[in-house]
């Protein structure tokens, strides 16, 4: 097979999954919001989510138990065998299980179900065959559609598991804004990835610190504030009190708007000009406790004070992503 055949049949695959996407999305309806409606109610009640499959459709569940988990929604896989031998265990009234079988007649499913059903729990099928048996034992239906497999042989699920995977995404994704999940949630739950490297370490490592922190007393003239703010590359100077302690601080915007109507800017103090009682965070605070601070107030630097209230270091809002933990 030639370089331009292997190319074309790769892009052949692609395009048939694309096409599986493009339909599972135009047939998406009401009960794809009705089977997220049960598992906001299912998480809000303080319950779990229970992912069940065979084959293919275990190493879904799995990944998207691992989503879900990461998402702050409380998730587990229970193998549909395994759970007729003992591990229906782990089922608690209350809980919603999830169902994966591309066909709805997986026979291992059709067995489990009802047995799982005796717990008093919600079901939902994820299948592409809304008439299936799956689909008619479930209290509701999460629908995929496909027109046929990547497979040459029609035989390898290609198509089929990619739409499952992806509506799987779907949920977890409305299931996460429905819950309200922050970026500080996020890294909670997955501190080991970028996002935890980024906010777990404390404000000391990624401020800058009193070399590059802009500070005058708060009766300087403002020409001498600019002037510092323009030797230290800031946005921003802390203006400090008598003994040293955090009196205001005066930003560019701050600079912008006292402009318009002082003309005699330059030559005014800085405290005519400056922000009184500023944001700020205390020294050991993490990462994640200011990027909640540059969120909630929407301000875009932050004075890192110690506990006496004296500055001592800046934070601007790009340094959070500038973050590198080795």
């Amino acid at each position: 097979m030639e370089t331009p055949e292997i190319i074309a049949k790769g892009k052949l695959c692609l395009d048939i999954e694309i096409a599986a996407l493009q339909a599972t999305k135009d047939t998406l309806d009401e009960g794809f919001a009705n089977a997220v409606r049960i598992l906001h109610s299912t998480l809000q009640q303080g319950n779990k989510l229970i992912l069940s499959g065979v084959g293919k459709n275990a190493h879904i569940c799995q990944k998207l138990v691992g989503t879900l988990n990461s998402t702050g929604a409380p998730s587990t896989f229970l193998d549909p065998v395994q759970a007729l031998h003992g591990d229906l265990g782990l089922c608690r009234q209350g809980d919603t299980v999830l169902a994966f079988s591309n066909s709805g007649e997986t026979a291992e499913l059709l067995r489990f179900l009802p047995m799982v059903q005796r717990f008093d729990v919600k079901t939902i099928g994820v299948t592409a065959k809304p008439d299936s048996s799956l689909a008619g034992m479930c209290d509701a239906t999460l629908v995929y559609s496909i027109v046929k497999e990547a497979c040459p042989l029609e035989l390898a699920p290609t198509a089929s598991t990619t739409a499952a995977m992806a509506i799987g995404d779907a949920v977890a994704m409305v299931l996460l804004e429905l819950n309200a999940i922050s970026r500080e949630d996020f890294a909670k739950y997955h501190p080991g990835g970028a996002l935890g490297r980024v906010l777990s370490p404390k404000v000391d490592e990624i401020m800058r610190s009193k070399d590059r922190l802009a500070a005058l007393p708060s009766d300087s003239p403002c020409k001498d504030c600019l002037s510092e703010m323009s030797a230290k590359s800031s946005g921003c100077i802390a203006l400090l009190n008598p003994d040293q302690t955090l009196a205001g601080i005066m930003t560019d915007g701050d600079i912008r708007r006292y402009i318009l109507s002082h003309p005699n800017f330059l030559d005014s103090p800085a405290s005519s000009v400056m922000t009184a009682n500023p944001i700020t965070i205390s020294s050991g605070s993490y990462a994640a406790q200011a990027l909640k601070k540059f969120e909630r107030h929407s301000i875009d630097d932050l004075i890192v004070v110690d506990s006496g209230n004296r500055p001592i270091g800046i934070i601007d809002g790009q340094d959070l992503t500038k973050v590198r933990v080795v």
